[in-house]
């Protein structure tokens, strides 16, 4: 099978498809809408999750686990959350197969075995977390709680993408639960922050950090928290979000404790969630039309070594030299692989770590071994250079902290590029047909953010937190304004 792919200008999206697959990220199941993640696409996953729960547990947050199976009257509970989520839900309503005795060989659902009462599949886990919650706070000495769960959760999307949007998909979700109003918007702000961290230190995405609009915002909060990429089409994505549930949850599930003046008083609750959506995001951010360019610190493999040989001979006198490197670059814990299959020449081998975005290759053979040098290939530019053996390991380690500044300078500039600010709507149009945020005046209704949606399938992002107080009027409406919001199409 041909390794090139669709150039981006001709067709992104089906670019973007023949990347996750040709890449061996990720592929369709049998299952409408579900995919399997492959080895390579899971091993970028758990190092995504591997730095988010250091950084959830630097800030006191634990890890539990939850049911998958949600009561129907337990989903039902909070009644925005329910009605934000009905349309997605997929339900269990019987627990048993039996043989079909008109059609052989066949199963069916036995109407005997149907469930009292109905079970969702947990689309979000406020629900069966409350409920429980009740049971584990009685007094202020019981807070703040602060629980992380890392699960499945099951959406059923009618058009699906691999990892943007299916049916099924992995995340990290935060619930927790405060003795303040005060606590709770402190603790959904901190995590926008840990969030924005991780997608600008790790991903080199860089994003706008900004509230939801109402219309917008999680079904169930006050107020929701966002973090908002822009993508190499020039359609934003959101990257992660958290949430100030108020009392909402508390009062559904009657989740109340004693408070140190001894009165009973109910409980402020956040919640908060990244998923597996944040590798189309690393996808979209930084590759090209040769395939994956992926930040070393997220990199399953940082350094890929081939070596070039004719004969057992010498690739035993490479291999002699290049098992000491690798040991000394795993010390520093890079991590390295060294590629000595002799199924594939080194062309070849080239080829597959470009499409996979291996971001150092080193390619060494018998004369380099003479010369005591390597050559090294960085894969966001390109270049190419011969590098000395001495000193190699601290080159290789400076390298890779040049390219993750590099991937992100470049995501910035481009942001920059496709950020628009507009004062009226002829402008405004032409903007979002470009691409990109376009940063504008909204008068604050939900009236005219849906007339606007209608006429250029624009949406509001976010309502930065650094947007200045500024005296204007309305893009579409010429209505007051006090503030910048963003708009942009998105996935």
């Amino acid at each position: 099978m041909s390794k090139k792919l669709t150039k981006r200008e001709d067709d992104y999206s089906k670019w973007y498809n023949e990347l996750v697959v040709k890449a061996d990220l990720a592929e369709n199941s049998a299952v409408r809408g579900c995919m399997v993640i492959k080895p390579y696409g899971y091993a970028i996953w758990e190092k995504m999750q591997a730095e988010l729960d250091r950084m959830f547990k630097e800030t006191g947050h634990e890890n539990a686990y939850f049911p998958l199976f949600v009561p129907k009257s337990l989903f039902e509970a909070e009644e925005k959350n329910a009605e934000g989520f009905a349309k997605e839900c997929a339900v269990v309503t019987h627990y048993r197969l039996q043989n079909d005795p008109d059609n052989e060989g066949k199963l069916r659902v036995d109407p005997e075995a149907k469930l009292e009462e109905e079970l969702v599949v947990r689309p979000t886990s406020e629900a069966i977390i409350w409920n429980t919650y009740k049971g584990w706070i009685e007094s202020h000495r019981d807070l703040p709680l602060l629980i992380n769960q890392w699960a499945n959760v099951v959406r059923w999307e009618m058009r699906t993408r691999l990892f943007l949007r299916t049916a099924e998909f992995l995340w990290q979700e935060g619930h927790t639960a405060h003795a303040t109003k005060n606590e709770a918007v402190v603790e959904a702000r901190q995590m926008q922050e840990v969030y924005a961290e991780f997608a600008e230190n790790f991903m080199a995405m860089p994003v706008i950090k900004g509230v939801k609009s109402d219309s917008e915002r999680f079904a169930g909060a006050e107020d929701t928290y966002t973090i908002e990429a822009l993508m190499q089409d020039g359609k934003a994505l959101q990257a992660g979000t958290s949430h100030f549930l108020g009392q909402n949850f508390a009062k559904a599930f009657d989740v109340k404790f004693t408070s140190k003046e001894g009165k009973k008083e109910y409980v402020w609750a956040t919640s908060w969630g990244v998923s597996t959506r944040l590798i189309g995001g690393l996808i979209m951010t930084h590759s090209d039309d040769n395939g994956l360019v992926l930040p070393p610190k997220l990199a399953p493999i940082q350094v890929v070594i081939v070596p070039i040989y004719k004969g057992d001979e010498q690739l035993e006198a490479i291999s002699e030299k290049i098992n000491v490197l690798v040991k000394e670059l795993r010390e520093k814990g890079i991590s390295v692989k060294f590629d000595t299959r002799d199924t594939y020449r080194p062309g070849a081998k080239f080829a597959e770590y470009e499409l996979k975005g291996v971001p150092v290759r080193i390619a060494i053979g018998s004369r380099d071994l003479e010369s005591n040098t390597v050559e090294v290939a960085r894969r966001d530019t390109f270049e190419k250079q011969t590098v000395s053996q001495d000193g190699l390991v601290i080159y290789i380690e400076q390298l890779l902290d040049e390219i993750q500044e590099n991937l992100f300078s470049k995501a910035i500039n481009y942001r920059k590029e496709y950020t628009t600010v507009v004062d009226d709507f002829k402008e405004f149009k032409k903007a979002i047909k470009k691409g990109g945020f376009v940063s504008a005046h909204w008068d604050g209704t939900e009236e005219t953010e849906d007339r606007i949606k209608e006429y250029t399938k624009a949406t509001i992002r976010c309502i930065p937190n650094d947007a200045k107080e500024e005296t204007g009027v309305c893009v579409l409406t010429g209505n007051p304004s006090t503030k910048r919001v963003l708009f942009a199409k998105a996935y």
